[in-house]
Parts: structure tokens; C-alpha cells; sequence
């Protein structure tokens, strides 16, 4: 068991380490966007590759987002086999949550939707 939570925790490692140049820039102009408070970049299974959080947020968020993506995109099936999840919008009084889901990844973001410059 030991060895295969190293490698699952190496392979995490490799893949945060492998985010070029192009997906930092990217990340950064989001960040960069008015309200703004947070960017996570999760595998579907919840583990955080990227964070622009405090490690406590990150972790409640990736296992909490990572499994009602998941629900999400079952909910969606179950109404149209041919079709699936591409965007999870979730939307408070005070904060907005955006979940972009990809084939090995999900994009998290957290915003204030009433923030000024």
C-alpha cells in the first residue's frame, strides 16, 4: 500500500511540475480578473495539482467539488447518454464557483461576483 501512495503522490508531483509556461499564464489571467479569490486545477479524483489557496481551503474544496462534479456529470448523463458535463456554475449571495471540467482534470474557480476594483 505504501508504494502505491508514493507513486500516486509522485505522479501528482510530475504533473503539477509539467504545467508549462502557457497554462501559468493562463492561470494568471484569471487570477488577474476582478473578484477573483481563488484558482484550483484538481485530477477528477480531487487531488490538487494547482492552488492559488491556502492548502486548508484547497483540500475542503477539491474533495467537496471534485464529488459533486462527479454527481453533476452523472445527473447529466442520466438525462441524455449522448451528452456530458462541459461547465458547473454554482452561484451564493456572496461568492460564485466555476468548475470546468476536462477528460483528466477540473479547473475550480472562486469568485466574489459583487467585487470592485
Amino acid at each position: 500500500k505504501t508504494m502505491m501512495a508514493s507513486t500516486s503522490t509522485t505522479a501528482a508531483t510530475a504533473t503539477a511540475a509539467s504545467i508549462s509556461n502557457e497554462v501559468e499564464e493562463t492561470l494568471a489571467r484569471i487570477r488577474s480578473h476582478k473578484g477573483v479569490e481563488g484558482v484550483l486545477i484538481l485530477t477528477k479524483e480531487g487531488a490538487i495539482v494547482h492552488t492559488s489557496l491556502t492548502e486548508k481551503q484547497s483540500k475542503a474544496h477539491a474533495a467537496l467539488v471534485s464529488q459533486l462534479t462527479s454527481k453533476a456529470s452523472i445527473l447529466v448523463e442520466s438525462l441524455d447518454p449522448d451528452d456530458e458535463l462541459s461547465f458547473l456554475r454554482i452561484r451564493s449571495q456572496k461568492k460564485e464557483i466555476m468548475v470546468a471540467p476536462d477528460k483528466d482534470f477540473l479547473m475550480l474557480v472562486i469568485q466574489n461576483p459583487d467585487a470592485v476594483d
